[in-house]
Parts: structure tokens; sequence; C-alpha cells
């Protein structure tokens, strides 16, 4: 897939997005939250839409965490529900402007359903060459951490590896973003300035935008804005600017 190119032929391949406000959206306009979810989810077609526009080859949306688990379980029900119901009428769209869907996270705490929903929506898009749409459902750095990690330990017992077998490169092939190139970008919206337990391997090295627009607010302008924000900085990787 081609990057998007900025100044002096810096490449952005892959953006993801901390997706934070939708319960204080709710609350300023004195609505039920979960209209801001559903609020949400609008605002998630518009930021793949507005992807596809800017030529955003990779975009990954933090959509459940493993920590949400802790919210009231009819907040709960009613995240999985929207979950349901675009998976199931989304798709044909998707198809049709071709994306690929993939998730990564724990789908061992999701009901059968909802994983079975998420194996069809991946084979269904497979073939999408034009944005490829990661959802984190279910999902924390540590845990995709600890599970890579167990899968390591089972591979070195399994095939007798030695731990010197194990480089930076073996490791992150058993994370889930396997198949995904690092974030160039990670925009947080909703005012806070922390990654909450997403993409901590992946994101070392990204550039961190974070914004005061709570998530139903997000669009298309405050993506391209953010892109900008990218390649007005200057990435060394460890190195000296060239003077």
């Amino acid at each position: 897939m081609e990057a998007v190119s900025g100044h002096g032929g810096r490449s952005l391949r892959h953006v993801a997005v901390i997706m934070d406000g939708n319960g204080r959206w709710a609350r300023e306009r004195r609505i039920p939250r979960e209209a801001g979810h559903r609020a949400g989810a609008e605002a998630v077609r518009r930021t793949l839409a507005a992807s596809l526009e800017q030529g955003v080859p990779y975009l990954t949306l933090f959509a459940f965490s493993s920590e949400n688990w802790r919210r009231p379980e009819p907040e709960v029900d009613n995240l999985m529900g929207l979950l349901r119901h675009h998976l199931r009428h989304e798709k044909t769209n998707l198809i049709e402007k071709g994306v690929r869907i993939t998730f990564i996270g724990d789908r061992r705490g999701l009901g059968h359903d909802v994983s079975r929903l998420m194996a069809d929506v991946e084979q269904d898009t497979a073939g999408g060459e034009a944005l490829t749409a990661t959802v984190a459902f279910n999902y924390g750095a540590r845990n995709e951490i600890v599970r890579a990690a167990r899968a390591m330990v089972e591979e070195c017992m399994t095939a007798g590896l030695e731990p010197c077998c194990i480089d930076e490169r073996r490791f992150a092939g058993r994370l889930d973003t396997h198949s995904l190139p690092d974030p160039d970008l990670i925009i947080r919206t909703g005012g806070e300035r922390r990654l909450s337990n997403f993409l901590a391997w992946q994101g070392i090295y990204a550039e961190l935008v974070f914004l005061d627009v709570l998530w139903p607010d997000f669009g298309g302008e405050h993506l391209a804005s953010a892109i900008s924000e990218y390649h007005r900085r200057d990435r060394r990787y460890g190195k000296i600017t060239a003077s």
C-alpha cells in the first residue's frame, strides 16, 4: 500500500486513534451515554472516509479496552450491541470501498456470536486494498505482550529453541499486530495526554498528537490537521538532525 508523503519525502503509513470522549459528549448534552456511543460510531464512519480520502493505508481504532469491562453492565451490553449492528450492516459498504477490516485483542473474553461476526467480516473484507482498518476490541497492550510471551515460551518448548534465539523480530511476530507496520502517528481525542495501555510495544517511535475535541465531533479536518502536525515534526530515531 502507498504511504502519505510529506515534506522532505517523509511518509506516513499507519495512523492509530484512541477514540475518547463519547461519555463526556453525551453528558454535556444531558443525553444518555448510549447516545454518545452512537454518535461515536458516526465519527468512525467519517474517519474511515477521511482516511481513504487522505490516502492513509493503515488505520487502527481503539474501540474497547480490556479495562472497559469494569463499566456498568448495561453500557457494556450496549457497546456489544453496537458492534454487532455495525458488523452486520456496514460490511457491504466496506467491501465496495475496498476497506479490509481486521481485529486485535483477546477474543477469548467475547461471546461466540461476536467472535464469529468478527471472523466473518475479516474473511469477507480480506480483499480490500484501499485501506486496512484494524479495530482494537477487548484489547490491552500489557495483555497482548503477555500473550505473545506465552506463545514464545510454548514455541521454545515445542521447537527446542534456546532463549538466545528470541529477538525483537521474533517476538513482534507473536503480537496481534504482526501483519501491520508500526504506527507512525497516534492520535488521542478528548483532551487526555496518555496512551492508556494502547500499542505499548508498537508505538515507541510514534508521533503523539493529543486533541481536545471529543470523539463524536472528530472529522476529516481533525485527521488532516494531525497528519499535517506529523509532517512538521523532525523524526530522528536517535540520530542527529542533519544541518
